[in-house]
C-alpha cells in the first residue's frame, strides 16, 4: 500500500468517526443508539462490505477506529456480545446468506445477544464427537440434543448451533451448522452454578426443536469448514481481549493491592514483577498476532494466545489472594446469580471494583472454556513446534 492510499484510507475513516461522534455524543447517547450508528457509518468492521458494517477497508484500520473511538469515550460491546461480535459474526460474514446477514446489525448493537451451542456431555473439546442430531422434515429441520457451558445462554436471542445431520457419514462430513431461535418451542435453558456461585455457562436441552431451512449456515454436511473457521475466530478473539493498555486487565487488581500493602515483601514484589512481565508479553504478543491475522497470515497464534489468557488470569488472582491474606479466603455473597456480561472480572478494563475471591474461582473456567489448555499446548506442540502427535488410546 502506497503512502498516498493509507493517507486516503486514514482520512476517509477519520471522517467517518468524526461524523459519528459529531451526531452521537457517547456521553448523552444511548450505548445500542451508539453501537447501531457505528454500524451504519461501516465502523463495526471496517474491511466487511457496505451495508453489513464496513466500508471495505484493509482490516487492520480497524485498531485505528477502535482507538479513536476509546480516546472519545465511546462505550465497548465486547463484553455485552462476546460470543455475537467474536465467533458469529465473522461466521455470518464468511458463510451466511444475505437475510442471515441481516443479523449484523442487531448483533453489533447488541439489541440480539448471541450464544455459542458446541459443546455436549460426551463431547468438549472434541466436537467431532457430538451426538445432537439433525433430521430434515421438508423445509425444517428436527433438532434433538443437549448442550452445555453456553455462555450467557440466559439472555441470548439466537444461537449458533453445529448438529450431527448424517449420522452415517464419517465424524467430519456428517455436520451442518444452523442458526437458532432461542425462543423456539423445545428450547429450554438452565443455569450451571459454578464454584463462585455465579451462574455464567448454561445448559441447553433441544427436544423436537424446528429450525427453517434458511437458518443453515453453510452446506449441509459442510459443518467441519464452518467449525474451523469459528473455532480460530474464538481462539483469536479471546487473545484480543488482551491487547489493552498497558498495565490494565485482571494485573491492575494486583498492583492496587500492591500499592496498599503496608510492608514491602521481596518475595510478593518477585511474583507481581513477574505477573507484570507476563501480562505485558501476552499484550504485545496479542498485538502482533492482530497485526498478522489481519496481513492475512493467521496460524496457530490463536492458540498461544488462548492458553496464555487462560492461565494469566489465575496466575494473577492467586497473587491477589496472598497479597489479601486472611479476606482472599472469604466470598461476600454465594447466592446464585446470572450475570449478563462475559467475565467481567476476568476480561474488563481492571480499574472497576470487583469480588477479588470470586474472580479467582472464576478464572479457572479460562483454561477450560473455548478448548481446554491441554487442546492448546497440542496444538502448539504438533503445529508450531513440530513435536509428534499424542499416540492415540488403545482400543
Amino acid at each position: 500500500m502506497t503512502d498516498a492510499h493509507a493517507d486516503d484510507i486514514r482520512h476517509r475513516l477519520d471522517d467517518l468517526v468524526e461524523r459519528l461522534l459529531a451526531h452521537h455524543d457517547p456521553a448523552m447517547t444511548e450505548p445500542g443508539r451508539f453501537w447501531a450508528a457505528q454500524f451504519d457509518l461501516g465502523l463495526a468492521w471496517v474491511h466487511a462490505p457496505g451495508g453489513l458494517g464496513g466500508v471495505g477497508a484493509p482490516a487492520d484500520w480497524q485498531d485505528h477506529v477502535d482507538e479513536r473511538l476509546a480516546q472519545a469515550g465511546a462505550p465497548s460491546n465486547a463484553l455485552v456480545n462476546f460470543v455475537g461480535l467474536g465467533i458469529v459474526a465473522p461466521a455470518l460474514l464468511q458463510h451466511g446468506t444475505g437475510a442471515q446477514q441481516a443479523r449484523l446489525r442487531p448483533l453489533f448493537s447488541c439489541e440480539e445477544i448471541w450464544c455459542q451451542l458446541f459443546s455436549e456431555p460426551g463431547a468438549g473439546s472434541d466436537l467431532l464427537s457430538l451426538s445432537t442430531r439433525a433430521e430434515r422434515d421438508g423445509d425444517e429441520w428436527v433438532v434433538h440434543g443437549h448442550k452445555v457451558w453456553t455462555t450467557l445462554g440466559h439472555i441470548a436471542r439466537w444461537g449458533m448451533l453445529v448438529a450431527r445431520s448424517d449420522p452415517e457419514s464419517s465424524r467430519r462430513q456428517g455436520l451442518t451448522f444452523f442458526l437458532l431461535d432461542m425462543a423456539a418451542p423445545g428450547v429450554e435453558v438452565r443455569p450451571l452454578r459454578q464454584i463462585s456461585g455465579e451462574a455464567e455457562f448454561n445448559e441447553v436441552l433441544l427436544e423436537g426443536v424446528r429450525i427453517p431451512e434458511s437458518m443453515r449456515l453453510g452446506e449441509v454436511g459442510g459443518g467441519w469448514s464452518v467449525l474451523l473457521s469459528t473455532l480460530m475466530n474464538e481462539r483469536s478473539h479471546n487473545g484480543d481481549l488482551a491487547k489493552r493498555p498497558r498495565g490494565l486487565g485482571p494485573i491492575a487488581q494486583a498492583t492496587r493491592l500492591w500499592a496498599q500493602q503496608p510492608g514491602r515483601d521481596p518475595v510478593r514484589r518477585d511474583a507481581l514483577a513477574r505477573a507484570w512481565s507476563d501480562a505485558e508479553v501476552l499484550r504485545l504478543t496479542a498485538g502482533r498476532s492482530l497485526a498478522r491475522r489481519h496481513a492475512g497470515a493467521a496460524g496457530p497464534e490463536g492458540s498461544i494466545l488462548k492458553l496464555a489468557t487462560g492461565l494469566l488470569p489465575q496466575q494473577v488472582y492467586e497473587l491477589c489472594a496472598d497479597l489479601r491474606g486472611a479476606e482472599g479466603m472469604l466470598i461476600s455473597d454465594y447466592e446464585m446469580t446470572q450475570p449478563e456480561l462475559m467475565g467481567v472480572g476476568n476480561m474488563g478494563d481492571g480499574t472497576e471494583q470487583i469480588d477479588l475471591t470470586k474472580a479467582l474461582l472464576n478464572s479457572r473456567s479460562a483454561t477450560i472454556g473455548g478448548g481446554t489448555t491441554e487442546i492448546q499446548r497440542n496444538t502448539i506442540g504438533e503445529r508450531v513446534l513440530g513435536l509428534p502427535k499424542d499416540p492415540p488410546a488403545p482400543g
